[in-house]
């Protein structure tokens, strides 16, 4: 009893340190999985802490389990309204991009190392996956939001990328240990097999999943955990199956998150909570099972490894993969060098361990050091090469009072609050009636801790508490009215967009009678909308821009793919 209680109090006490940790990587500005990791070396047999584990298996089943609630909260908080900007690109990202890079660093381990072709393609397929959850984690933590179209193809091929490493290397680990067989034929069964049934099982799951929850009555706690375990449940079929459980179980949070779902709220809060318990997990379980002192025999190795993958395989597949959609070079650079490998990797290396592969030690050991050479260099240099790049743009949320209204089958609303600073824009402009976005209703405001009994026409003043009942997708539109702008703000609405705001359907020729501009004759008749457009061979997003003469063009709003507002920057003054 007294060793129960001991593991309780030590497991606690980590687990605590390593949320207390987590806050304070944020102001460092450390990659959160970083941190994890080294917390666990340093509790593990090298370290202080003296903690021997070398389970493989336990490892691995734990891995797994963490890795599957990590894509479904994943699925869960994707919109699917980044399909839109990011599907394609992201998808080639997740297979075409994750061959190229096994392909480039397979090439090179079997040069360098003097391994065998299957040995070494077997050793890039391990690290052939990204992790744009950390790259996300660390880019909110030092307030930073990117383009949608930079953050949607990011963040749809860091859910859909993993299934295709996880096919690779199970797929080339068979071949390792069956080389008799037909290599090309191997691979495209198993391709046709895993991902065909990844796909079937997890949209099918998906909906029938929200069908089963919408018609339960239960204790609004339980329906979180009804998810969780459904969820699962479509992983574990998938997976008995030999299909692509992890590409099940992110296709089935996909559609669990965009559907009318009975207490959606408490279902995305406690899977919030879970995910982020999984991954602080499953860090430090790992960091525990690597064993530092192994590292200096495969230093040099992994080292090259590295920089062949983060200067040459990443940035090669990225661009070979964008160029279809001519994404600009800004935007490339980005992402080519977004390839943080975090969690995925290590828990692919354990595969050869498994399987009881002649230099599968070495595998983990590598892959363990690339980890951690990636989140050292990457890492911490994202937050910069964003700003460097100017892939940001000001933040289209503000911390205010929210509540997401649970209203099953209807449509989805929240409840928003603000108190209102003299530096409100809506206080500043002193507007009478002022407009509302179509979807907003006011439902009351306080002022002097009364309850005004008139709310219209709205008469926003100083000091006042205004709540609001609004569509979601009105909710940028309302922080930019009620949500005072801090003076010393690092990218303001003014600095990034100009100083004018014109309708999108504003009329070209207007635009360069009005500033000087010469552009042919055939194009004055174009909406503002239309001529943005034409030099797009994308979807348009905030931050799109476009040079006309001495002006710049900068898309400020996008509704149902149209361009409706549009911020005009001036020429700077020498």
């Amino acid at each position: 009893m007294d060793l129960t209680n001991q593991i309780i109090l030590i497991v606690s006490l980590v687990l605590f340190a390593s949320v207390l940790a987590g806050a304070l990587s944020s102001r460092l500005g450390a990659p959160l999985l970083l941190v994890f990791l080294v917390i666990g070396m340093l509790l593990g047999e090298d370290g202080p802490g003296g903690i021997e584990f070398d389970d493989v298996r336990v490892a691995h089943l734990f891995g797994s389990l963490a890795l599957a609630v990590i894509l479904f909260d994943g699925g869960l908080a994707t919109p699917y309204r980044n399909f839109r900007v990011g599907l394609k690109p992201a998808l080639g990202l997740a297979t075409i991009g994750v061959l190229i890079t096994t392909l480039i660093t397979g090439a090179f381990a079997v040069w360098w190392l003097g391994l065998g072709w299957l040995e070494g393609l077997l050793l890039g397929a391990i690290v052939g996956s990204t992790d744009a959850a950390a790259v996300f984690s660390l880019l909110r933590s030092r307030g930073l939001e990117l383009k949608q179209r930079v953050g949607a193809t990011l963040e749809i091929e860091s859910g859909s990328n993993d299934p295709m490493a996880v096919f690779l290397t199970i797929a080339l680990i068979e071949l390792v240990l069956h080389p008799q067989g037909n290599p090309g034929l191997t691979l495209l069964t198993e391709f046709a097999r895993q991902m065909g049934l990844g796909a079937l099982i997890g949209l099918a799951g998906g909906f029938g999943l929200v069908w089963l929850v919408n018609r339960l009555t239960m204790s609004p706690g339980l329906y979180p955990l009804a998810v969780l375990a459904g969820g699962l449940s479509l992983f574990g079929v998938t997976a008995v199956l030999d299909g692509s459980g992890f590409l099940a179980i992110y296709l089935a949070g996909l559609v669990v998150g965009n559907r009318p779902l009975q207490s959606r709220l408490d279902i995305k809060r406690f899977h919030d909570g879970i995910a982020s318990l999984a991954q602080i997990g499953m860090f430090l379980m790992l960091g525990l099972l690597v064993t530092p002192s192994e590292f200096l025999p495969v230093a040099l190795d992994a080292l090259l490894f590295a920089a062949v993958l983060i200067l040459l395989a990443r940035p090669l597949a990225v661009w070979l993969c964008l160029l279809p959609f001519r994404f600009p070079w800004r935007e490339q650079v980005f992402i080519g060098w977004v390839g943080l490998r975090g969690a995925v990797p290590i828990i692919l290396a354990l595969f050869p361990l498994l399987a009881g592969l002649e230099q599968a030690q070495m595998y983990f050991n590598i892959v363990f050091f690339v980890v951690l050479l990636s989140l050292l260099i990457q890492g911490w240099t994202l937050s910069s090469l964003a700003r460097l790049l100017k892939l940001e743009i000001p933040p289209t949320t503000q911390v205010v009072q929210r509540v997401e209204l649970d209203i099953p089958g209807q449509q989805e609303l929240e409840l928003v609050g603000y108190r209102l600073a003299a530096n409100s824009p809506a206080v500043i402009e002193k507007r009478a009636g002022l407009t509302l976005p179509r979807g907003a209703r006011v439902v009351a405001i306080l002022r002097d801790r009364h309850l005004l009994e008139h709310l219209e026409p709205l008469d926003p003043r100083p000091g006042d508490y205004l709540y609001l009942m609004a569509d979601p997708t009105d909710l940028p539109t309302l922080d930019r009215l009620f949500v005072a702008s801090p003076a010393a703000a690092r990218l303001s609405d003014l600095a990034f967009f100009g100083e004018f705001v014109l309708n999108g359907d504003a009329r070209v020729g207007d635009l360069c009678t009005a500033y000087g501009i010469c552009l042919a004759d055939s194009e004055h008749r174009f909406t503002l909308d239309e001529l943005i457009r034409r030099g797009l061979n994308a979807h348009p997003v905030v931050g799109d821009r476009l040079q006309l003469g001495s002006v710049e063009l900068v898309v400020r709003r996008v509704q149902d793919d149209r361009i409706t507002q549009v911020g005009l920057k001036l020429p700077r003054a020498n």
